[in-house]
């Protein structure tokens, strides 16, 4: 493999090319047109704009994208996440086309794409299962009398879906049917499958998953877990691994789950396993996510292990370079998504530019972004502009090591997750590991984030280190006008 072409844009694009580039290997970057000036497409060593700013005209179209990679000569594509990334008929596509696809087999994203298809597939291996049905619901009548066994309240849940999309709590017989039939029409407009099924509704659950590896000779390791509940419409904003709630033998537990659930389908690469944990820690099988995560990262800081350069060398034919055994955690890691919602105005997107952008530093922060200051933020695709990871040996040392690293990371322009980030890791129920996904809904009110006067101090100290940067060639003007004292230092007495 000599030379790949990255599917995907953004932060994602630019982490799987620095690992390629370590690797000696030659990456091809396909872009939209909106994304012509992104860092991602001048560190590539090829770029094809393959359509206009809309998904459905650029990175979703598949057939331009394989065409592009025999253009170029690349060997295999690598799909990130998002986008094609789970798409089964993609996977296929680049495999009939002679190119390998980096990530598992058509079948395994087949039989994990749908949740019905991965509940059956688990439970095979007796994998714990939230109760509910097996199939998609036929009929309402039969569907009604399923859910009274269960008992109420339950959950409706798009087979083909994710995201939150075609989901719907139940409460009580009589907002049964109308409930499903909303279900049903939502699902079909977004992934365009009505199917839907429906499990007992877990009140107050933490979502825990498992980060697991798979090679094409029936090796498997799984890289402990990470802590996903603080969510906004289903959707993660503060990652972190270890969870703070699991013992060793929960921990092993759901690691031979995890592996399990890969078996049944004959997964390769890597992938998540997701689950619900209840108050008693016990804990059934939601979903598995069969590509690279968003939240990898955290993963690769408390294992040390690269999982992209694993995906590649699997995707090569090679046996795993780790097992079992060689696995062990070490220290924390904590991943705030900047994302630019307004976490005032319920966490919609925002857009706009960025007139200011300075991510933090110093030890134990990682950064992987994929915009510049100045940039536009487009309207065209996910809002997260960054991922902001702080490591350290102890959970409490890192989770002060991120909020320094928020205090440090300046923008201006449009409205951001940080300052939630920040509220949200100094919360008690955080700091105590007594919260679940529910933990936004319970504790955070968008005037807990009113601060204008901080907001204010921090561009005004940016606009002073901007400024001293640009004139610290003026040596004699730039001593007078700051007396000597260090830019980090203004602004900040």
């Amino acid at each position: 493999m000599q030379k790949i072409l990255i599917a995907n844009r953004g932060e994602i694009a630019m982490r799987v090319m620095r690992t390629a580039r370590e690797m000696g290997i030659k990456t091809v970057a396909v872009f939209s047109e909106a994304d012509r000036n992104m860092p991602f497409v001048r560190y590539a060593d090829e770029a094809v704009c393959i359509g206009p700013a809309l998904s459905a005209q650029s990175y979703l179209r598949a057939e331009k994208i394989i065409e592009v990679a025999l253009k170029t000569g690349a060997d295999a594509i690598h799909p990130g996440y998002g986008f094609l990334s789970e798409n089964a008929s993609f996977s296929k596509a680049v495999s009939d086309a002679g190119l390998t696809f980096i990530g598992p087999s058509a079948h395994s994203i087949e039989i994990m794409g749908s949740k019905i298809g991965a509940k059956q597939a688990a439970k095979k291996f007796n994998v714990p299962m939230v109760p509910g049905t097996e199939e998609a619901l036929k009929d309402i009548d039969e569907a009604r009398k399923i859910a009274n066994s269960i008992g109420y309240p339950i959950l409706v849940k798009a087979s083909a879906g994710g995201g939150g999309k075609g989901m719907r709590v139940v409460s009580n017989d009589g907002d049964f049917e109308e409930q499903i039939r909303a279900a049903k029409s939502e699902a079909l407009s977004a992934f365009g499958d009505d199917a839907v099924f429906i499990e007992k509704y877990v009140g107050a659950p933490k979502h825990i998953e498992i980060q697991l590896m798979g090679d094409q000779h029936g090796n498997y390791v799984y890289l402990f877990e990470r802590e996903c509940s603080i969510q906004r419409r289903h959707q993660k904003l503060v990652e972190e691994a270890p969870s703070s709630c699991l013992t060793p033998d929960i921990r092993k537990a759901m690691g031979e789950c995890a592996v399990n659930v890969a078996r049944s389908c004959r997964y390769y690469g890597a992938g998540t396993v997701e689950f619900l944990v209840d108050e008693q820690l016990n804990f059934y099988f939601l979903e598995m996510n069969t590509r690279l995560q968003v939240e990898h990262c955290v993963t690769e800081m408390i294992t040390g292990v690269d999982l992209v350069k694993e995906q590649i060398n699997v995707a090569r034919g090679n046996k795993l370079s780790i097992t079992q055994a060689d696995l062990k955690i070490t220290g924390h890691a904590l991943e705030l998504r900047v994302c630019a919602e307004d976490p005032m105005n319920n966490f919609l997107p925002d857009t706009g530019k960025l007139e200011m952008y300075q991510p933090p530093k110093g030890p134990g922060v990682r950064v992987d972004d994929g915009y510049e200051e100045g940039m536009e933020i487009p309207v065209f695709y996910d809002s997260m502009i960054a991922k902001l990871v702080a490591y350290a040996p102890t959970r409490d040392e890192a989770i002060n090591g991120l909020c320094r690293a928020i205090d440090e990371y300046y923008i201006k322009g449009i409205q951001t997750t940080l300052q939630f980030g920040k509220w949200a890791v100094q919360t008690e129920p955080f700091r105590t590991g007594n919260f679940d996904t529910k933990f936004i809904e319970k504790y955070f009110k968008p005037e807990y984030l009113d601060s204008k006067d901080a907001d204010a101090e921090q561009v005004a100290a940016l606009l002073a280190a901007t400024i001293w940067e640009k004139d610290k060639k003026q040596t004699a003007t730039a001593a007078k006008a700051t007396n000597g004292v260090s830019k980090w230092k203004l602004n900040r007495a």
